[in-house]
């Protein structure tokens, strides 16, 4: 087993469990206990919501080693490599670190059957215990309460937002999302929340576990204007802090705010010049994601965002009002089945006008045919293509340097766009960041 490559143990985790979804935690419980796992980190911080988690991750993760602690990152999904999951000091763990882990976890696991992604928790904890590390950010799968990372228990836990995703799992009100959220509170400890209208159970949740509670709009917040961006929030003792003139940022600055809310809260220096850099610095691919692109003699303007959802079509929506190119917006765009099609679509029909769409490389893809008809339906300008990278190309052949090209929709999607990216650079044809 040890000598499976880290393409082969993937392909074998992938038939190891008869669903993708399995909710629980008996299972990976009972596997952890084998493998001895206990914390991994003494600081660890816990990141879930409907929106935002992995920007506001990555927050975290930069103000952490701003201030020279070793942090590891899990997260998922990834866009074009495993490793991209399990970060230690912002770097990927390696093939042969992860096949170690696999190796560790398969072992422990005996009789034990485990999702794909619950086999990559256990190896991605297996690792940061291993790693010596400061601080974990770990980001939730899947809800919350039911999802395996919320194995460890957390210092400081977050919710983003709440809004309506993966209703076959969690429910198709807000109240039901919300309450599997806030399954990653701890007793005593405390809870944080970038929603500013939390639905009932998430508070009733605090209210039960005696969290202290941290909540956007009363407790910390963030002020915006043409040229900058405040915020103030509350340390653990309950004094003010703040930060003016902080420069704006790509990525949104409310999930920033919600992870210097978490940052001040630990007892780390509150120095506002590393603090800005951290923030500068965060990067987060496939996150309203800008590129310029080389092809054929132009010089194209990219923008990728994985938001699959209405809450995410939403805000983006609201971030391409703000920043309308010169000339026209050109959209690639693709969707899983599962997706609310028209609340994706809906918000962004006056910020685009021109669409390519073309079915994602999975079964649980949206056929192009139903995303070309709703389009039409819905006064579009729409044309079908055979697969993402077409569709890409579609684009770029009639798209000029005032044109901005829109790809989204889902991590797929982006996927493809990032592969195809990737083509053009190893043809000569330069894509740039």
């Amino acid at each position: 087993m040890s000598e499976r490559t880290l393409a082969d143990w993937l392909a074998y985790l992938e038939q190891l469990h008869p669903s993708a979804i399995d909710m629980g935690l008996e299972r990976s419980r009972q596997v952890a206990e084998r493998l001895g796992l206990g914390k991994p980190a003494p600081r660890v911080i816990t990141v879930t919501g409907t929106n935002g988690k992995g920007s506001t991750c990555a927050f975290l993760a930069a103000l952490l080693r701003g201030q020279g602690l070793k942090v590891g990152v899990y997260s998922s999904p990834h866009l074009l490599r495993y490793n991209e999951r399990v970060l230690i000091d912002d770097v990927q763990a390696d093939d042969a670190s992860l096949c170690m882990a696999f190796a560790a976890v398969e072992a422990a696991r005996g009789e034990v059957s485990l999702t794909y992604f619950e086999m990559g928790t256990l190896a991605a904890f297996w690792l940061f215990e291993r790693a010596g590390l400061d601080a974990v950010v770990l980001e939730v799968g899947l809800g919350g309460r039911l999802d395996a990372v919320n194995l460890i228990d957390a210092d400081i836990a977050l919710v983003t937002s709440i809004g309506i995703d993966h209703a076959d799992w969690l429910g198709d009100t807000r109240e039901s999302v919300a309450f599997e959220k806030a399954g990653i509170f701890r007793q005593g400890h405390p809870a944080l929340c970038g929603d500013l209208d939390p639905p009932q159970p998430l508070l009733d949740q605090v209210a039960r576990l005696d969290c202290p509670f941290f909540l956007r709009g009363r407790d910390y917040d963030l002020a915006v204007t043409e040229q900058n961006w405040h915020w103030w929030g509350l340390n653990a003792a309950g004094s003010v802090l703040e930060l003016h003139d902080l420069p704006l940022l790509d990525l949104p600055l409310e999930n920033a705010a919600l992870a210097l809310q978490a940052y001040a809260l630990l007892d780390l220096p509150w120095q506002s010049r590393a603090m800005q850099a951290a923030l500068l610095a965060t990067r987060v691919t496939g996150r309203l994601d800008r590129r310029q692109l080389q092809w054929q003699g132009k010089t194209l303007q990219l923008l990728l965002d994985v938001g699959h959802n209405p809450h995410a079509a939403d805000y983006l929506a609201t971030r391409l009002a703000a920043r309308p190119p010169v000339g026209r917006r050109l959209a690639v765009f693709g969707l899983l089945q599962d997706k609310d099609l028209t609340g994706v679509l809906t918000p962004l029909l006056g910020e685009v006008q021109g669409w390519a769409v073309a079915s994602l490389l999975s079964p649980r893809s949206r056929p192009v045919g139903e995303l070309q008809a709703a389009l039409r339906n819905l006064g579009a300008n729409v044309l079908a293509c055979d697969s993402i990278a077409e569709a890409l190309l579609t684009q770029c052949r009639q798209a000029t340097a005032e044109d901005e090209i829109l790809v989204f929709g889902s991590f797929y999607c982006v996927a493809e766009a990032l592969e195809w990216l990737g083509q053009q650079a190893e043809a000569g044809n330069g894509s740039a960041g």
